[in-house]
């Protein structure tokens, strides 16, 4: 009988260790998630980190199509021995927990999803000599080892740190940037190229306007207040809860979450709910510039110390596509405490919220969420006859700049007859009310005390100054239909529904009429629907006050 023999494990202790490749692992982490905007605003967290007042961000296209991206600050800078732990991948744990920096990987695992090769150029003092390390993911590839290199600090790199830092902080150098854009371009350096440069810098803008608002903005006074320049152009603050117009409507003592950790510790969350104001009462620059209300606006704005990390979506609440709840937007607040609970993830751009938590936050907000959408159908009562709002009417009919509608080139106000280009030619004579100075909120839909035919409607010709008079509405406020409907209506959307309709009817009128057999026809046609919604709405009530 053969003697079964045990078997060894020949793994000893030495070679359990079992090192990642280098070659294949700095690769891989360059595909961790990071566009170029998150990538840059990685960066921007580490100078923050670094207590840096002044952020200098530079993007370079040469002639021949090269790219480089420079960062520069003047924060507290580096010494060789910092620098050399800033450059390792899982950098050692910042003392300061409330650091916007938090895994000691984001400056590498950002610079790398945006360029091959990158580098730190630092010191701490004017009289020390600046210190570079350089991450080059090609020479990693080639000699298969985690090692840098010590390259030599050139005179350009001298002069961009100068300009963008100073005389000590810190620079980063994006170079062999083949991720910067999404495409490439056979011009190098061409217009093409230069175009989609153009196009990165300005979303770069934007990007860090958002994410760093809360340091941007002077009077935020629980932030320290920083600088950020994108090739010169000093980035302004953008509130997306817009408080100087919207409305907080949870209750104070409602806004304070308390969140127990494992270790059985409570720390506290911040929430607000903003409801902003509805398009029709801001003007046009108000809303692109300050609420840019958009579906993809809506929902929730999650700041990790004060940093935003993740903007937009009801994380599972609610949906995030319907328009109805475009002026709902969450602010919700956190320190580091609480990244654990979040799970906070490498590029600080997403979190998770526990099942209880979200139960939690939908209870709470549900009532603000109904709110925001009762406002945005403009769910308000409108008051009988005199009360009735037209503005919003003659809101819309102003901004939509391609509708189909006269322009007189000559009027008389006396004889209440204009000299019009439309349908029928040029130079055709209308008969048609003529009205000057007009206020902006009845310059298309004017509700008038009469008729003289008695009709409910009728076009006519209205101007802000006394030229360039267009297309208006006349609404009769003794027609049957505007005491017994537009006064029982409820809600700004059907006003203007109604109204709209109506205008449309008086700006064909307008584009195919003539003082010959048209204008008899088109007057015959307002007096008989007129005639007709009389005898409709006999059998129902003028409405009281009570109702």
């Amino acid at each position: 009988m053969d003697t079964v023999v045990p078997q060894v494990n020949s793994l000893t202790s030495t070679n359990l260790v079992n090192e990642p490749d280098p070659a294949r692992l700095i690769h891989g982490l360059r595909d961790t998630g990071y566009d170029f905007y998150t990538a840059a605003a990685d960066i921007i967290d580490n100078s923050i980190a670094a207590n840096a007042s002044n952020i200098n961000i530079k993007i370079e296209l040469t002639l021949d199509g090269r790219k480089f991206v420079y960062f520069g600050d003047d924060g507290l800078g580096m010494d060789e021995e910092g620098l050399y732990n800033a450059m390792r991948y899982g950098a050692e744990v910042r003392e300061d927990r409330a650091s916007l920096g938090k895994f000691g990987l984001g400056l590498k695992t950002a610079s790398s999803s945006i360029c091959l090769k990158y580098a730190i150029i630092s010191r701490q003092d004017v009289s020390a000599p600046l210190k570079k390390l350089t991450w080059d993911l090609e020479h990693v590839s080639e000699v298969n080892n985690w090692e840098m290199l010590d390259e030599r600090i050139s005179a350009d790199e001298e002069s961009v740190f100068e300009e963008l830092c100073g005389k000590s902080g810190t620079l980063v150098v994006w170079s062999r940037c083949d991720r910067l854009l999404s495409k490439v371009y056979a011009d190098h350096g061409g217009t093409l190229e230069s175009n989609a440069i153009r196009a990165r810098r300005k979303k770069l803008i934007e990007h860090c306007a958002l994410i760093f608002h809360k340091y941007l903005n002077s009077e935020e006074k629980k932030y320290r207040t920083i600088k950020i320049n994108v090739d010169g152009a000093e980035v302004e603050h953008w509130n997306p809860f817009y408080p100087s117009k919207s409305e907080q409507v949870l209750k104070e003592n409602l806004t304070k979450l308390t969140i127990q950790l494992d270790d059985g510790s409570n720390h506290e969350a911040t929430v607000k709910a903003w409801i902003l104001p509805h398009a029709k009462d801001m003007t046009k620059e108000e809303n692109s510039k300050f609420a840019k209300i958009s579906n993809r606006g809506q929902g929730f704005y999650i700041h990790r110390e004060g940093r935003v990390i993740h903007h937009g979506g009801y994380l599972g609440l609610w949906r995030s596509d319907d328009p109805h709840w475009s002026l709902f937007r969450i602010e919700f607040d956190f320190d580091h405490n609480l990244d654990d609970a979040f799970r906070v993830d490498v590029k600080k751009s997403r979190i998770i919220l526990d099942p209880a938590l979200e139960d939690s936050l939908k209870e709470l907000l549900s009532p603000a969420y109904k709110e925001a959408e009762n406002r945005y159908r403009r769910k308000q009562a409108v008051q009988i006859s005199n009360g009735i709002s037209h503005g919003d009417s003659n809101k819309t009919i102003a901004e939509t700049k391609n509708t189909s509608k006269i322009t007189a080139e000559e009027v008389d106000l006396n004889k209440g007859t204009a000299v019009v280009t439309n349908n029928k030619g040029r130079g055709i004579t209308i008969t048609t009310p003529v009205e000057n100075d007009v206020e902006p909120g009845k310059l298309f839909v004017n509700p008038v005390d009469g008729i003289r035919s008695g009709a409910l409607w009728e076009p006519c010709l209205t101007s802000a100054t006394s030229t360039d008079h267009s297309t208006g509405l006349h609404l009769n406020k003794q027609h049957d239909f505007y005491t017994k409907i537009y006064s029982q209506t409820k809600n700004n959307v059907s006003i203007e529904g109604l109204d709209l309709l109506l205008w449309a009817f008086a700006a064909a009128e307008h584009k195919n009429t003539d003082d010959k057999e048209l204008k008899i026809m088109w007057e015959d046609i307002r007096d008989e629907v007129s005639s007709n919604l009389k005898k409709l709405l006999r059998s129902i009530d003028l409405p009281t006050s009570d109702k």
